[in-house]
């Protein structure tokens, strides 16, 4: 039986159904299915900030699809649950986190890490603070998590950030997002991890014990 809600997990912000986080919304879709699509990753797990943000076509091959509620805590989508999840230990081998909320950041990066396989990819999507775009989200609710918090957790529960990258649109909702000018203030920042296990020792070769004298009688 799925574990009641945790108290800390907040509501969505209004900020992401309004036509500004679509745009963003759009993008995150087209990126990440396309990233799910390149790596083995069945079965898997998708966790959206709202309902309009679970993809219509999902990945290909066995997954779950979750939303925060809108105005309570916990998820739902094609189950219904809180923290922990109702999954068992590495049963999934991918996981895309959009836009978490901070208040209950570390409590559902562990359980990812609990449920992602090893060698398992995580995608995580988060506002970028230093956007021009932030015109559009923070005066509506928005809280994004802090990039460099959310990499501290991530290696604190064994997920090893391979990559930050920057995308999306820089200012304008409807402007064009191609090109690599300014990288670092796009709307959006994508932290790609990876579960890492720590190796067993192997076994060694034994090495030829020998006398180099012989043995006084």
């Amino acid at each position: 039986m799925p574990a009641a809600p945790s108290p800390r997990q907040a509501s969505v912000s209004p900020w992401f159904e309004m036509p500004a986080a679509w745009a963003i919304r759009d993008w995150e879709h087209q990126y990440l299915l396309g990233r799910l699509r390149s790596v083995p990753a069945q079965p898997w797990l998708w966790l959206a900030p709202s309902a309009g943000w679970v993809p219509d076509q999902p990945p290909a091959g066995r997954g779950i699809r979750l939303h925060r509620r809108g105005q309570g805590s916990g998820w739902q989508g094609e189950l219904r649950c809180g923290l922990p999840l109702p999954l068992p230990g590495e049963a999934v081998n991918a996981i895309v986190i959009q836009h978490a909320a901070p208040a209950d950041l570390d409590v559902l990066l562990a359980e990812c890490a609990r449920v992602l396989m090893p060698g398992g990819r995580l995608w995580m999507t988060v506002l970028n603070r230093y956007s021009p775009y932030r015109a559009h989200w923070q005066w509506q609710g928005a809280q994004p998590a802090s990039v460099a918090r959310t990499r501290v957790l991530l290696k604190r529960q064994g997920l090893r950030c391979q990559s930050i990258g920057h995308h999306g649109p820089l200012w304008s909702q409807t402007g064009a997002t191609a090109g690599t000018s300014l990288p670092a203030l796009r709307a959006l920042c994508v932290l790609e991890a990876e579960k890492r296990t720590e190796a067993l020792i192997g076994p060694m070769k034994a090495s030829q014990v020998g006398w180099r004298r012989p043995m006084a009688t």
